[in-house]
């Protein structure tokens, strides 16, 4: 008799099914695992006979043979233990085998047969929803994968409560949804003091994810501004927030089941290696980039990074995704991040102030912006200077307006681009058009065309620049209110593209 169950093998996000055949028959007594087993799933079987040991299920002493298919795919990890569980049992006759060919199963087993979560189990609830079947897994587990709603979890404890559910002895309850997390308080952008032009740039940035370099002094504010990044951000929406949950499932980000409608602010130390930021390692676990999808990737002391590292970013900031291709495996991340990157002006930190500059200013400088190429520099839509503010001034009172005032202009400019956008397939905010669209949405009137145009000719834009002055222009109208996209709209555009930075 052969037995089937169902579990899954993640290929990044995607989950594919993987059929659990299990066969007992007569032979010499062994317990065999195939269909290209990791050393995780081959030491299942040692982990399922102890388990079922302690529920005082001894196995018959034939030959048991369990195939994972399709036979040539990878098999990672020790979520296989609670499927290759249920096929046995399913073959043994201890559990009715319809039951279990119903259900997509994960979780590891203890040897006293208690069930250990797993990572992966959102993605495990959206692959068994396409299949129209149940997930059965982890009870800690349980709360993440409900999240789906497309489908019924069920999280049990142990293995014994798992028999006694197929069985029919102690049917077990669907699980719940974790809670939503609350977002971090504390940080306000009225915190602040001074440097409204690098307020201005990021609303501007948040309202439309505009890629955003910061350059100033060391202690004048930059890694402040960007602490103060997501309470402008609007909150992720039902689409975004399960996107980003699934990949921060298979990394082990999300705590207790709870999932946070607060968009992700990742920011690496500048040692970080490229396996880190892009992705890779084992099983090539998503990176940084990934991680911050639908986020912000904040990258302190940018030039400190990598050249190597550095040029990986380029492709994915254009594409939003990225391929993590190594020797046996080619895993495909979705990566649509926010860049906010901070430097100062040069290897001393004092470029601009000539009492305290080193002695090979202004060489200095160019060789340390230098490290930044210039295709990559040119993929910033805003370069914003961060002067020192005065010691004297930040014994102020609070001035300017709060994250609360700046937040709900940013929500509102999104809001006009999700209304604008609806049609459009692939196109959510105004950092994501192109092509038609482009000319369509983001053409100023004949005024500001006009100073484009000039501008372009000017300095030498790039085609990628020429762009990008649109989309941003896109986003200071929207921010206007505006329908129309004006001659102010394009000079504030070009204004933080060419002053103060040089165009690539």
């Amino acid at each position: 008799m052969v037995a089937r169950a169902y579990t899954v093998a993640f290929e990044g996000v995607t989950a594919r099914t993987v059929e659990v055949q299990c066969a007992v028959t007569p032979g010499l007594p062994a317990f065999s695992i195939v269909g290209l087993p990791d050393k995780a799933v081959s030491e299942a079987r040692d982990r399922v006979r102890t388990a079922l040991s302690s529920m005082s299920i001894a196995l018959p002493s034939k030959r048991i043979t369990v195939n994972l298919s399709p036979a040539d795919l990878p098999k990672e990890g020790s979520h296989f233990d609670l499927p290759i569980a249920l096929g046995l049992l399913a073959a043994l006759e201890i559990i009715p085998e319809d039951a279990v060919s119903g259900i997509v199963a994960l979780g590891e087993l203890s040897l006293d047969g208690g069930l250990i979560p797993v990572l992966g189990a959102l993605p495990a609830a959206m692959a068994a929803a396409e299949e129209d079947r149940a997930l059965l897994c982890p009870r800690a587990s349980g709360p993440e994968a409900a999240w789906v709603g497309a489908t019924q979890v069920i999280g049990a404890a142990t293995l014994a409560d798992v028999v006694r559910h197929f069985t029919g002895q102690s049917p077990l309850s669907p699980a719940e949804p974790g809670e939503v997390r609350a977002p971090p308080e504390g940080r306000d952008m009225r915190d602040v003091r001074g440097q409204e032009r690098a307020k201005r740039a990021l609303e501007i940035a948040a309202a439309g994810r505009h890629h955003l370099l910061m350059v100033g002094t060391p202690g004048s504010g930059k890694s402040m501004l960007a602490a103060r990044l997501p309470t402008i951000l609007p909150d992720l929406t039902a689409t975004e927030a399960l996107e980003t949950s699934m990949i921060h499932s298979l990394a082990g980000l999300l705590d207790e089941g709870g999932i946070s409608r607060v968009r992700p602010f990742r920011e690496p130390h500048h040692t970080a290696s490229m396996a880190a930021i892009v992705g890779g390692g084992r099983g090539a676990k998503p990176g940084e980039i990934s991680l911050a999808h639908n986020g912000v990737l904040f990258m302190d002391e940018f030039p400190e990074f990598p050249r190597t590292v550095l040029e990986t970013l380029r492709q994915p900031i254009e594409t939003g995704e990225v391929m993590v291709a190594r020797a046996n495996a080619h895993i495909k991340y979705p990566c649509r991040f926010m860049l906010v990157a901070a430097a100062n002006p040069c290897k001393c930190g004092y470029l601009p102030d000539p009492a305290r500059a080193c002695a090979r200013v202004p060489q200095c400088g160019e060789d340390y912006m230098g490290r930044i190429s210039g295709p990559l520099m040119d993929r910033f839509d805003l370069r914003v200077d961060v002067p020192p503010v005065a010691f004297t001034d930040l014994d102020l009172p609070e001035s300017g307006e709060s994250s609360a005032v700046v937040a709900a202009r940013v929500e509102a400019a999104r809001n006009r681009q999700t209304a604008r956008y609806a049609d459009l397939p692939d196109t959510r905010i105004n950092a994501d058009i192109q092509g038609k669209a482009l000319e369509v949405h983001a053409m100023p009137d004949a005024e500001g065309k006009a100073l484009l145009l000039k501008a372009a000719e000017r300095f030498g834009l790039s085609a990628r620049g020429y762009h990008r002055v649109l989309r941003v222009a896109r986003t200071i109208a929207d921010l206007d209110e505006s329908d129309s996209i004006h001659r102010p709209h394009v000079a504030e555009a070009l204004s933080y593209r060419l002053i103060g930075a040089k165009d690539c």
